[in-house]
């Protein structure tokens, strides 16, 4: 069960991940902002990227959001893993 759950919060965190790193990529590109997978990717990323868009200002015209949010992510999976580790 443990191991299940391990690679459950591994695998979702990860697929955020890339859903972020393709959603940079994508805005460099011109794309149409009504495709459907930039609209999937803006869905499942703004949520993540908002908050931490009102905290941290740009740094010119360079966003980092998507750089804290990988982090923070990477932070939460280990924190997670740990706790279901200790639990289980």
């Amino acid at each position: 069960m443990a191991i299940f759950l391990i690679r459950f919060i591994s695998i979702l965190f990860e697929l955020l991940n890339l859903a972020i790193i393709a959603r940079v990529l994508l805005s460099w590109f011109n794309v149409r902002p009504d495709h459907p997978v930039v609209s999937f990717l803006h869905q499942i990323t703004e949520p993540i990227l908002s908050p931490i868009r009102r905290v941290v200002p740009l740094i010119g015209m360079l966003d980092i959001s998507p750089i804290i949010a990988i982090i923070l992510l990477e932070l939460l999976r280990n924190l997670l893993i740990s706790i279901v580790s200790s639990v289980l």
